[in-house]
């Protein structure tokens, strides 16, 4: 592959996490580098809102998978200790489980919470004893799992996820159906975790991270098990001052290496071919050999390509299955919240009724499972003295009607449920409350159906069946972000911008630019 790109001239399309990061490989390379942000500020999905004192990571607030991290940075000879300071949580994060009150003797005092609270630690004989205690022979059940699941995280990563895949041939390959074996990944989500445990409660704990995934259990392959070692076995840290530090530090270390920046600049067409293309916006024109987009896929293709240069049709976007958006509502709150550890999750005895509501029959929730961030647990920082810093998070249908009404019932829904189940009630001590939506995520980043993720990782949805990096119908216009290989989330990302990089390297290589 060629590592010299100097001479080529590069625009990336959208400054979230993707494109920051192929920036950085393509600039690493040589290559002549402006990344071009339809929003005044970088980071994307990314984003942070700061008001009157409070500092909101708007998007991603979960640092997982420190490995990958240590490895982009280590690409360009830096450590993530070069930009931010990391603290490690524990607990990793609580998980309040709705309506012990319904379970108890009759006659028994109604608890201040009502629901099961557990803590979820780095500390694996701690966590067998909390499953021992809900299903005989949990514990021992608990080891074997997260054994499984550690094997299909360090084959799946090497094999699946650093190694791009992008064609089903590159899987007859005899060290791949090796590694391979054993991983399950035909089946589902469910039906690999009911082989370990019966009772509902141990399946969620080990479920809840297909949010972060965009699925639900009974959509996302077995292969995620994973998730559960990056959960129990690698931790869940906290970037000083929040996840806003990693784009800042992705900023940064881009413009190291040469890359320029021009915010506030949508784009409204692309054109031409490689060697000689056209990204144009309201502001001006750039004139590049090639475009890498980070833009959201189906926006892409639909919106600036005219119909020859586009490979999927409106139909292909109509028929994805996309994840979740979701309610968001950021909170500046007067005083302490001792009941929340840094990460909660506050779920329903079924949440088969709420991923239905996602997936099967779209509605707002009635009975949500819910997400609850409480920054300020770790870092004073965040919010001002005396003030707490709190932001919650339904998942809910994409394309849903987000109108006015809709919103403030769920807020009111929301509070009166945190109130009830956590033991914490802010509802006559906000500050500061700001909220985000449907309309919003599709309004500030051209996001299809206002899905917070883009496409959720079904098994239809997953390897060589996600779009692909390459244009196959505009030579000269590659792809980054979640919606490419390998997916959601912040990790993901950093590596799809590797890929992304790799495979207009690879272009290059073969035919150089005249």
């Amino acid at each position: 592959m060629v590592t010299d790109a100097r001479g080529t001239s590069v625009a990336v399309i959208g400054g979230g996490v993707g494109g920051l990061s192929v920036a950085c490989y393509l600039a690493d390379a040589g290559a002549d580098v402006t990344v071009i942000e339809k929003n005044e500020t970088l980071g994307g999905r990314a984003s942070v809102l700061e008001r009157d004192g409070f500092r909101f990571d708007m998007g991603p607030s979960w640092y997982l998978m420190p490995d990958v991290f240590e490895r982009f940075f280590d690409d360009f000879d830096r450590r993530p200790d070069d930009y931010y300071e990391l603290q490690r949580l524990d607990p990793h994060y609580r998980v309040f489980f709705k309506e012990l009150a319904n379970h108890l003797p009759v006659g028994a005092p109604k608890p201040a919470v009502e629901a099961d609270v557990v803590d979820v630690t780095g500390d694996p004989a701690e966590m067998a004893r909390v499953f021992e205690s809900y299903e005989d022979g949990a514990g021992q059940a608990l080891k074997e799992y997260l054994d499984t699941a550690a094997h299909t995280y360090e084959v799946g990563m090497e094999h699946f996820v650093y190694t791009d895949r992008g064609r089903f041939r590159d899987y007859v390959d005899w060290d791949v159906i090796k590694n391979a074996r054993g991983l399950g990944l035909m089946g589902s989500m469910q039906d690999h975790v009911s082989d370990y445990f019966e009772h509902p409660k141990l399946q969620q704990l080990v479920q809840y991270s297909l949010v972060f995934l965009g699925g639900s259990p009974h959509n996302t392959p077995a292969l995620y098990n994973l998730m559960s070692h990056v959960d129990f076995g690698l931790g869940v840290y906290y970037p000083e001052g929040g996840m806003y530090s990693v784009v800042d530090a992705l900023v940064t270390l881009a413009g190291e290496l040469g890359v320029t920046y021009e915010t506030g600049a949508p784009i409204r067409a692309i054109d031409g071919r490689r060697g000689n293309m056209t990204v144009q916006s309201r502001r001006r024109d750039w004139n590049v050999d090639v475009v890498v987009s980070d833009a959201d896929y189906a926006y892409t293709e639909q919106e600036l390509l005219t119909p020859e240069h586009r490979q999927y049709d409106e139909e292909y976007w109509e028929d994805r299955v996309y994840a979740p958006s979701a309610y968001l509502c950021y909170l500046g709150v007067e005083g302490e919240l001792p009941e929340l550890a840094h990460h909660s999750l506050v779920l329903p005895e079924d949440w088969d009724q709420h991923f239905a509501s996602i997936f099967d029959d779209p509605a707002w929730p009635e009975d949500p499972a819910y997400y609850v961030c409480h920054p300020s647990a770790t870092d004073d920082t965040v919010a001002p003295a005396g003030h707490s810093n709190l932001f919650l998070l339904v998942p809910i249908a994409p394309g849903m009607d987000d109108g006015r009404t809709a919103r403030n019932e769920m807020r009111d829904r929301l509070l009166a449920d945190l109130a009830r189940h956590t033991g914490t009630d802010v509802r006559d001590r906000i500050v500061v409350e700001e909220d985000f939506c449907v309309s919003d995520f599709g309004r500030r980043y051209n996001a299809r159906e206002g899905s917070a993720l883009g496409l959720a990782h079904t098994l239809r949805q997953t390897g060589p069946l996600r779009p692909d990096h390459r244009s196959s119908a505009m030579d000269g216009l590659y792809f980054t972000g979640g919606f490419t290989r390998p997916g959601i989330g912040v990790p993901m990302c950093l590596i799809s911008g590797e890929h992304a990089a790799d495979a207009v390297l690879e272009d290059l290589a073969k035919t150089p630019l005249a």
